[in-house]
């Protein structure tokens, strides 16, 4: 890892960042709701086809035509997300991490985030900290000890928010 922070313009999803994405997704070759109240979801965490269609139940996917799927949308997400922050400088860490929020909660939603806000004040722990903010999954909190509605979205954000504090 690169101890010199660089503006974000200039950085790019690690592979490794990638994978990560992926294996906190997860496969499957046939659409699901991976959270109650949540849209249908297929491959690895898709929710939309690349004609732009949304995914429907009962949608399936190869596995090779499923990393392709999600190449393409980070390809397409992280352009949106570095001009949202181009002079801001991130470790490559940091970039990592907030890129794997973005794909899974989008760039309006990021547009929008505190971490966007902390980041660009210059504030990057309080950028952080502010991905526990995100706890939420069809209105329910994620966060809630013993919940078996949608645990995994918090285990992420507690791991996001991990990774972002060493980088600091």
């Amino acid at each position: 890892m690169s101890r010199a922070r660089i503006a974000a313009g200039g950085l790019a999803l690690s592979a490794a960042a990638f994978v990560t994405i992926l294996a906190g997704e997860g496969y499957t070759d046939t659409a699901v709701i991976p959270t109650k109240n949540d849209r249908p979801t297929v491959g690895f965490g898709s929710t939309f086809k690349e004609d732009g269609t949304a995914v429907r139940m009962g949608d399936r996917i190869t596995p090779v035509r499923a990393v392709q799927r999600a190449a393409r949308h980070v390809s397409k997400e992280e352009a949106i997300f570095r001009a949202s922050i181009h002079d801001v400088p991130l470790y490559q860490a940091e970039y990592d991490v907030y890129m794997d929020w973005t794909y899974q909660y989008g760039t309006g939603a990021w547009k929008k985030s505190t971490m966007r806000r902390e980041l660009q004040a210059g504030r990057h722990v309080q950028a952080c900290n502010a991905l526990l903010l995100y706890k939420k999954s069809g209105g329910f909190d994620c966060s809630i000890p013993g919940n078996k509605v949608c645990a995994g979205v918090w285990t992420r954000q507690l791991e996001r928010r991990r990774a972002c504090m060493e980088a600091q």
